[in-house]
């Protein structure tokens, strides 16, 4: 269930269902989703589905990931990415094909960890990581040309603040109920949002664990 034929029906699921930047689907094809679950779900790895990595976190569907990475792409090649929830380290590997250095932040030790050991084992050296409250951002990297945050909540200002000019943020942001997913671009004049769609994310949480 990881060969190359398996990997491309996902992708061409991914095109289906409306991803059409090219860079993101080769992304997708060439990153190992099964060595981001555990053995036991492994042979569910290229399925488009969200799964469990413990600690009440989740992998996020494939689809939402390309989704993110095309939005978070839509200024051209970022030098410098910031995501706000390492997890199981999926989505910065997906994004260290396709930007220069990527800086992700994890509150939970465990899984940071973890995604350590994988970025090192896939040999993906262009992602530093942290174990800290995400919610502040990576300050001393800032201005950042692309910020993803992979969890639903109220993004603080502190954030926005990190984005460079031109720069774009992509967040699951709480509405009552809900979840959207919105593009923030930073322009001169102020910030720019754009609704990309309803999404269900694990909750955006302050502290460490």
């Amino acid at each position: 269930m990881t060969s190359e034929k398996t990997r491309q029906r996902l992708v061409d699921r991914l095109r289906a269902k409306g991803i059409k930047d090219p860079r993101v689907l080769d992304a997708i094809a060439a990153t190992p989703r099964h060595l981001f679950v555990g053995e036991a779900l492994s042979s569910r790895a290229y399925e488009d589905s969200a799964l469990p990595i413990g600690r009440g976190q989740t992998i996020s569907q494939p689809y939402v990931v390309a989704l993110m990475t095309e939005a978070a792409l839509a200024g051209g090649r970022p030098g410098k990415v910031l995501e706000i929830g390492t997890g199981s380290g999926y989505q910065a590997a997906i994004l260290a094909a396709l930007a220069d250095q990527v800086f992700s932040t994890e509150r939970i030790g465990e899984l940071v960890r973890s995604a350590r050991q994988r970025f090192h084992s896939l040999g993906l050296h262009n992602i530093y990581t942290r174990h800290c409250d995400g919610l502040t951002g990576w300050p001393s990297q800032a201005p950042f040309d692309a910020i993803v945050v992979t969890a639903g909540g109220v993004v603080p200002a502190s954030l926005l603040d990190q984005l460079a000019e031109d720069g774009v943020m992509v967040a699951p942001e709480q509405s009552g109920s809900s979840q959207r997913l919105i593009r923030t671009t930073r322009t001169r004049a102020g910030f720019e949002r754009e609704d990309l769609g309803a999404v269900i994310f694990v909750p955006l949480l302050e502290g460490v664990e």
